[in-house]
């Protein structure tokens, strides 16, 4: 008997178009701080978590995360119309990375106010900061089951400069 690929109990197209709608509800929430999506800014953030989950090995079920990231960051003062979609697009990938990083240790919820948290903080909005600095950093205190991961500017432990390979 052959086995025949498990099918989905919804069509992709329909599951899609169910990410996009949840996705673009988020406006009615971020409108307050001057950020909308588009549609096609929608459709190119959902491909990215896509591309990103695919990528990590990773499984989720329905929209997931990404309106708990927009309505996380959508109060940034970093973020403005013109970069809110794009570093929404970035900030999916690195949660993606980190929540391997950290072994799945965090909650989503977790991850999401860290990353807020170093973004808004030491790293200054930079994207290249929070990803190569401050949340490898974090997550390798999480790994090895260190308490205040979150702690490591006041304890003079996050580097965010050249000598961050030193550490």
């Amino acid at each position: 008997m052959k086995m025949e690929k498990q099918q989905s109990f919804l069509p992709q197209a329909i599951i899609s178009q169910i990410n996009k709608t949840e996705l673009m509800a988020c406006n009615d929430y971020t409108k307050k701080y001057g950020l909308l999506l588009t549609e096609e800014e929608t459709m190119q953030i959902l491909e990215r978590r896509k591309t990103s989950l695919q990528s990590y090995g990773r499984i989720e079920i329905g929209g997931g995360m990404l309106d708990k990231l927009i309505k996380e960051f959508c109060d940034s003062p970093y973020l403005n119309s013109q970069n809110y979609a794009s570093t929404i697009a970035e900030l999916t990938e690195l949660f993606y990375y980190f929540k391997n990083e950290a072994l799945d240790k965090l909650s989503d919820e977790e991850l999401l106010k860290i990353m807020h948290m170093y973004f808004d903080g030491p790293c200054g909005g930079s994207l290249e900061l929070l990803g190569q600095s401050a949340l490898e950093q974090m997550t390798r205190h999480v790994r090895y089951g260190e308490a205040e991961y979150t702690k490591l500017e006041e304890r003079g432990e996050l580097y965010m400069g050249d000598d961050l390979n030193e550490y």
